[in-house]
């Protein structure tokens, strides 16, 4: 048997599925997965590096692998963290034994203890290679790397490079190899994808094709400003109307401030243009609470966005301030408890906007992809991030069902499949 490995993956969806390609660049090699950590000949942290809870939790996650491994085991830090600052984190964990920038191999042979991109080790090109078979029914599918703008509150352009658009015919091979129900593509900037390949607005043709090769595609996330019509139409006719929109905040001046385009008139405006065209879709979106200069003005336009706009989802965080960003010398900091206060308040009323949504839908029926034993999504539930629909435990995960919507449990949905219609929907998709 060859050298076993783990990897431990923190941060966003674009992180796991640099994990997948890791894993399959691995076992190529000879490795085979490990049953934990501790068991593990190589040791490997994909880390996030986005806020700084994010950067401390992959350091606290580094020592506690590192204390955990079995005697001779190697331990490798890769993703955001090294990518931003391989070199600092190198000097400081003496514990780890090679710290390597996104797509550098993470097998260790001669050569420096910090392996930035461009060094003479040879760059693996991470999108390109194998993966591992899904354990689930659904699997992310990294459609670009990095990203062309400049919003003032992030960093990632600074270290995951500008944006990188992957070949359509290399991405479908991957959607073909994976034999997944359900696809969620994703990037930093998603609906740029093809414009550094001199292709603007390639994403609608790419989510067609995807949509013919399986029975769901998903997009993870949007920028209100490049969600063109086309685009909308296209995802509307997949079957699959969801649409996670990255707002950041409504207010005109504090999103200008952010560096951003766009305000809250101008979102209800295509929320509007959404539900005209599917009035189920579900959609989902994510704000920022403390941004610098943010005013009770500000937060009264968010409150009455989020309570005109009846979102189905909502992520909400603290600003965090990011060393190389333009956020960090604005003036008119706001003090960490406030934002927190404004935070919880937003919190409290898209609880009950998302629990009344979820209740409107007790009485209708949904068809339902089994992720697990008692768990299944509809169309409206990203998995990971939304709520899940419970369903009976006999249902065989990675087939569908019809089922009848009877509870609803704040995020959650409770299912009773149709007796006359379990038996034609709930074959393994694999099987079809």
């Amino acid at each position: 048997m060859g050298q076993s490995y783990w990897i431990e993956t923190l941060g966003c969806p674009k992180n796991e599925v640099d994990s997948d390609h890791l894993a399959g660049s691995l076992e190529a090699d000879g490795y085979v997965r490990a049953s934990s950590a501790a068991d593990a000949d190589l040791v490997v942290v994909n880390t996030c590096a986005f806020i700084d809870s994010a950067r401390a939790e992959s350091v606290e996650t580094i020592l506690d692998l590192s204390s955990a491994r079995r005697p001779g085991a190697r331990l490798v830090v890769t993703g955001c963290l090294a990518a931003r600052a391989g070199e600092e984190l190198a000097e400081a964990l003496p514990e780890v034994d090679v710290v390597a920038d996104v797509g550098m191999p993470v097998t260790i042979g001669a050569g420096p203890r910090w392996r930035p991109a461009g060094s003479r080790v040879p760059s693996l090109d991470l999108a390109e290679m194998p993966r591992p078979s899904a354990p689930e029914p659904w699997a992310y599918v990294k459609i670009a790397e990095g990203c062309d703008r400049a919003c003032g509150f992030c960093a990632i352009p600074s270290f995951r490079g500008p944006q990188r658009s992957r070949p359509a015919p290399s991405i479908l091979a991957e959607v073909e190899r994976l034999g997944v129900a359900e696809v969620i593509l994703v990037a930093q900037d998603l609906a740029s994808y093809g414009k550094d390949l001199g292709n603007p607005g390639a994403l609608a043709g790419l989510v067609a094709q995807v949509a013919e090769r399986v029975a769901r595609v998903r997009l993870l996330y949007l920028y209100p400003s490049s969600l063109s019509d086309e685009l909308l139409d296209t995802i509307v006719a997949t079957g699959v109307p969801y649409f996670d929109l990255s707002l950041q905040h409504v207010s005109r001046p504090l999103v200008r401030r952010m560096r951003r385009f766009g305000d809250g008139a101008r979102f209800l405006e295509r929320i509007d243009a959404i539900r005209q065209r599917a009035p189920e879709a579900a959609l989902r979106s994510s704000f920022i609470l403390g941004y610098p200069g943010e005013t009770e003005e500000d937060q009264d336009a968010l409150l009455g966005f989020l309570e005109a706009a009846q979102l189905d989802w909502v992520g909400l965080f603290p600003f965090s301030e990011e060393e190389g960003t333009y956020a960090v010398g604005l003036a008119d900091k706001v003090a960490p408890d406030l934002a927190l206060e404004r935070l919880r308040e937003c919190a409290e009323l898209q609880d009950e906007i998302t629990a009344h949504r979820r209740a409107a839908l007790v009485g209708t029926e949904e068809s339902v992809l089994v992720d697990r034993p008692g768990a299944a999504r509809s169309f409206r539930e990203a998995p990971g991030i939304d709520g899940v629909v419970r369903v009976p435990m006999h249902l065989r995960p990675g087939g569908f069902s019809t089922v009848r919507i009877t509870a609803s449990e704040g995020p959650d949905l409770l299912g009773t499949p149709l007796p006359d219609l379990v038996e034609a929907h709930s074959t393994p998709v694999a099987a079809r």
